[in-house]
């Protein structure tokens, strides 16, 4: 067995030249015991390090790598960066390969390092311990890093204050910049360090950038981990900040400047046209839709399919679009799509008869393909059209339920098509205050190829109609 201690200060390259001096010598990552100044000596372990042998040659990216998680705080990490490096010898393409376990731990841990330097980047605050007619000045600051990542991380530090002397205290190694010059230490418990008289203006500071409307807390917490608040004075003002960021909000609310007249006008013009301003009589509703040229898809379809159903149904149906069937006869869901519902439905205790059916948007897109017309899919513009006749449908039957089937309908209904499939079978607040129940089109269960996803598929759906009846029951 070979045993090698790494040292804290210039592990980095103490462990690429052992490492370098065993992958030469042929000594496999089971023959090695790795340790640092915390690790118990081994009984067993020869100091005998291996000769030079022939030089070796690695990826940069391994490189990059090793000289990340070299600073980890995991003992194993010198065992772990060897067993891979033994592995690539013949296998270079492993620094590529995704589902390697073994680089997936890896590739963790070097996160860890860069997240741990960024925070160190992020919260070390410097006091003033010079004297003030020195001829530089200097500072001292204390952090508790994560891993082992102020050696790695000085040197930025070290560019970032070039005109001053600092030095940043850790339990584990210490970094001293003095005359231009960056060292290392040991570390050292915390010391008592003078106050600064320029905390008071740094907090006054975070106090005024503070925005109490875009507080999220776990958000900054997550960013800003407790861990750190100890050393930095702004966080003693968080508290009080968090708990009266409500009282703050509003006042910044009612405080905010008005829109002057004509901007409030050109507001107030594009807000109509997104919302349905039909005031016309009723059961005139159907007429105005059939006659509608709000938007180009009116110029290819042979017409309008309106909604049907009573007019006081307690659950609207929404689909997406009218199909090539529905576009002929002027009828919404009497296609395939409309007949699987149907089925379905009748499965489900749900009886299409006693529900207000629509379609979010009213004319039927499709591109020519010979003797067919193949559905297309309404975008954002045409369904924002087209909601100022939903939006009548809604306000004149006021269903208990709405539900959304196939993105369009939900994207039409809430605002956002996005992640439909994660949100199937829930309910949401539409546009309008209306509840949502967002489910599948029954088009998307007849284009699953596979006969146990149709099946499965089906069953879901199913479930959703049912939840529709117990919610208006």
């Amino acid at each position: 067995m070979q045993r090698v201690m790494i040292p804290k200060i210039g592990a980095a390259e103490a462990w690429r030249d052992a490492a370098r001096r065993f992958l030469a010598a042929g000594v496999a990552p089971e023959q090695i015991i790795w340790g640092d100044s915390g690790t118990a000596p081994d009984l067993f372990g020869a100091d005998e390090p291996p000769g030079d042998g022939a030089p070796v040659t690695v990826s940069r990216s391994f490189v990059a790598l090793a000289n990340a998680v070299v600073w980890h705080s995991d003992p194993e990490r010198f065992a772990r960066l060897y067993a891979f490096l033994w592995r690539l010898r013949g296998a270079p393409q492993l620094m590529s390969d995704r589902g390697d376990a073994d680089l997936a731990r890896l590739r963790g841990m070097e996160k860890n390092v860069h997240r741990c330097q960024h925070k160190m980047k992020a919260f070390v605050r410097f006091r003033e311990i010079g004297a003030p007619d020195a001829p530089r000045r200097s500072f001292a600051a204390w952090f508790e890093p994560t891993h082992h990542t102020v050696e790695p991380t000085a040197t930025f530090f070290a560019r970032r204050f070039a005109d001053m002397d600092w030095r940043i205290l850790t339990p584990d190694v210490c970094a001293v910049f003095e005359g231009g010059q960056l060292s290392f230490e040991e570390g050292r418990a915390r010391p008592d360090l003078p106050e600064d008289a320029g905390e008071q203006l740094w907090v006054t500071y975070f106090r005024n950038i503070f925005n109490p409307a875009r507080l999220k807390v776990q958000a900054m917490q997550s960013e800003m981990p407790k861990k750190y608040w100890k050393n930095m004075p702004e966080a003693a003002a968080i508290p009080d900040l968090i708990a009266s960021a409500p009282a703050r909000a509003r006042a910044m609310a009612e405080a905010a400047p008005t829109l002057p007249p004509r901007r409030m006008a050109q507001v107030q013009a594009q807000l109509a046209g997104c919302a349905s301003a039909w005031s016309g009589p009723e059961g005139a509703l159907p007429e105005a839709i059939a006659a509608c040229t709000r938007c180009p898809l009116h110029r290819a379809a042979t017409q309008a399919v309106v909604g049907e159903g009573p007019k006081d149904a307690d659950l609207m149906i929404v689909g997406e679009q009218p199909g090539d069937q529905e576009d002929l006869s002027g009828r919404p869901f009497i296609g395939p799509a409309g007949q699987l519902f149907n089925e379905l439905a009748a499965g489900a205790g749900l009886d299409r008869r006693n529900a207000y059916v629509t379609n979010a948007v009213k004319h039927f897109k499709f591109t020519p393909r010979g003797r067919r017309r193949i559905h297309q899919r309404p975008n954002s513009s045409e369904i924002e059209h087209c909601r100022w006749w939903l939006d009548a449908e809604l306000a004149e039957v006021k269903p208990k339920l709405v539900l959304a089937m196939g993105a369009t309908a939900v994207e039409s209904l809430t605002g956002s098509r996005a992640a439909v499939l994660s949100r199937r079978g829930k309910v949401e607040t539409g546009r309008g205050g209306e509840p949502v129940l967002i489910t599948l089109h029954p088009s998307y269960l007849l284009r699953l190829p596979d006969p146990q996803a149709r099946a499965d598929a089906s069953a879901a759906f199913q479930e959703d109609l049912r939840s529709a009846v117990r919610m208006i029951s």
